[in-house]
């Protein structure tokens, strides 16, 4: 019988890590390639993707609650769409979010130490994996001073924007600059910004009541993130313009120096960092528990569904996870990285929005969730779109090699 991992999140602390991976580097990256691609259609973008999202939250709580094991979209394909499914899911998710954790990794290592970004990244990522060894209740706590930290910089981004000479709330209302086609691919860019409620669905096994505590924590988790994202995209859309924010590196920063708030400039390295600090920890809690599921279900190597006798923590999965991740960050470009995990992380969803239609109630909610992630995955750059399917593709041959 398989050995049960330690109930220990409540709601708050499940919040708390839906907004670590949520409130993260993705609003400090994602603002300027998402403005390149619709231009002043931008607040388009983020409602749509803030849409579907929505969709997607309402699909995990209500599987979550009927399924409240770790794997998240893993469990509930497996459940409801049958064990092929389940497997794609899973692949979908842990390949994708690796990349994920390479990208947040690279991202810490680019605001800390830019000319050894590389180092940096590894480095951070060995300390997050000794934490999420160390327990859950431990990586709960750190997120929730992450957490903090965070949010006050972004409110302190958007006040003094908003308050400043610089403003002007006419750059706000959608211009000819603005395409369907580059508001649906700042949709599928932003969209990896919302997608960390995932993670409280993934811990299923660790929350405390969870057919109570999850459907709960992810619709809260995402309202407090949309809230946070409109106002840092008005106030940086109203003081650089659509223009100039497509072309911005670091928009927070370029935000702040030119609302006259030079001052906070190093503050927003250090938020933006500590934001992907935030990411990187909940992402590794993410992937390695779907790894533990995926490894008791015979999909992955019998001993990454180990648990550790003391910590009751997914030990060898935290331990194989951190590895990968930290040679990934040794190896590969954040860009690529961000545009492959965004195409894994929409097929992931797509089959949580299958598997929530066939519980019978919330079909319409369901359908529009799938359909949407389908439109944003395939509206991303087309190499990222190329090169999600071939390694979807890949697992979908490992499976049937598998079966035979």
């Amino acid at each position: 019988m398989a050995e049960e991992l330690r109930r220990s999140l409540g709601v708050f602390d499940a919040v708390v890590i839906g907004l670590g991976s949520m409130v993260g580097a993705g609003i400090f990256a994602a603002l300027g390639p998402a403005a390149g691609a619709a231009g002043s259609g931008l607040l388009l973008g983020l409602a749509l993707a803030a849409a579907v999202a929505y969709c997607n939250a309402m699909a995990s709580a209500r599987l979550a609650g009927r399924y409240p094991a770790s794997g998240g979209t893993y469990v509930y394909g497996r459940e409801r769409l049958g064990p092929f499914w389940g497997y794609l899911a899973g692949w979908a998710f842990v390949v994708g979010k690796t990349a994920s954790c390479a990208a947040m990794a690279l991202t810490v290592g680019a605001y800390v130490w830019p000319g050894q970004a590389r180092a940096v990244a590894v480095a951070a990522v060995v300390v997050l994996t000794a934490v999420n060894y160390r327990g859950v209740q431990k990586s709960a706590l750190l997120t929730r001073a992450i957490v903090a930290v965070v949010l006050a910089v972004l409110v302190a981004v958007t006040v003094s924007s908003l308050g400043s000479g610089a403003a002007d709330f006419g750059r706000l209302e959608p211009g000819g600059d603005a395409s369907v086609g580059g508001v649906l691919q700042a949709a599928g860019l932003l969209f990896f910004a919302f997608a960390g409620y995932a993670r409280i669905a993934t811990l299923g096994e660790e929350v405390r009541d969870p057919a109570r505590t999850i459907p709960r924590a992810i619709p809260v988790a995402l309202a407090i993130a949309l809230v946070v994202y409109v106002g840092v995209a008005v106030s940086v859309l109203v003081v650089l313009g659509a223009p100039e924010l497509g072309g911005a590196t670091a928009p927070l920063a370029d935000a702040a120096r030119a609302a006259g708030a030079g001052w906070m400039v190093p503050v927003v390295r250090v938020g933006a960092a500590v934001a992907a600090l935030g990411s990187l920890l909940a992402l590794i809690l993410g992937v390695s528990r779907t790894t533990l599921a995926m490894a008791r279900d015979g999909h992955l190597p019998g001993t990454l569904a180990a648990v550790h006798p003391r910590f009751r923590v997914p030990h060898h999965a935290d331990l194989a996870v951190g590895a990968v991740v930290a040679v990934v960050a040794a190896t590969v470009d954040v860009r690529g990285a961000i545009g492959f995990s965004s195409f894994g992380v929409l097929a992931y969803y797509a089959i949580a929005n299958a598997s929530a239609w066939t519980l019978g109630s919330g079909r319409a909610l369901a359908a529009a969730g799938a359909a949407g992630c389908l439109l944003l995955a395939f509206a991303l750059p087309v190499s990222s779109v190329l090169a999600g399917a071939a390694v979807l593709a890949a697992g979908a041959v490992m499976y049937a090699v598998r079966r035979t």
